[in-house]
């Protein structure tokens, strides 16, 4: 399989059919681990405008012009005390999984970001074994407070 590879970082001039393209591709193959395609806008928004906001990348993986890997990246802006990085969104499609195409967009997000990266993966998401290989650790416990879901 020949894969070329698309980088978006902040200042990139990206086209409203591209950019749903990539939400689109996010949104149907992060399965039952994706979020609504306005968060996954968002997310891409975040990292590749300018401004005042930290940025980030987003890796896109091509073969024969179709998107077949994506990577959001977005930069915390809080270096020093929380890492410099999240990784938002990793997803890989279906007919190029098993190749080895999620570990090469990992190494490409780690190598092309300053500073650590964090991410958030269910425990019974099969991506977390990757993550492991790729050096992650998981050495806190993380809780959150969903305030709409308050008993007042």
């Amino acid at each position: 399989m020949n894969v070329e590879y698309t980088i978006l970082i902040p200042g990139t001039t990206v086209g409203m059919y591209e950019k749903k393209e990539v939400v689109d591709f996010l949104f149907e193959n992060l399965d039952q681990y994706g979020d609504s395609r306005e968060s996954i806008d968002a997310a891409i928004e975040y990292a590749i405008s300018g401004g005042l906001k930290p940025g980030g990348i987003v890796i896109l993986a091509k073969n024969d012009n179709n998107i077949i890997g994506a990577v959001v990246l977005n930069k915390t802006g809080m270096s020093g005390y929380i890492p410099e990085n999240i990784l938002v969104y990793i997803a890989v499609h279906k007919i190029a999984r098993g190749i080895g195409l999620g570990k090469q967009l990992m190494q490409k997000a780690i190598d092309m970001t300053d500073g650590n990266i964090a991410l958030h993966v269910e425990k019974d998401n099969p991506a977390k074994f990757l993550y492991e290989k790729m050096g992650f650790t998981n050495p806190y416990l993380e809780m959150r407070l969903d305030k709409a879901k308050l008993v007042k």
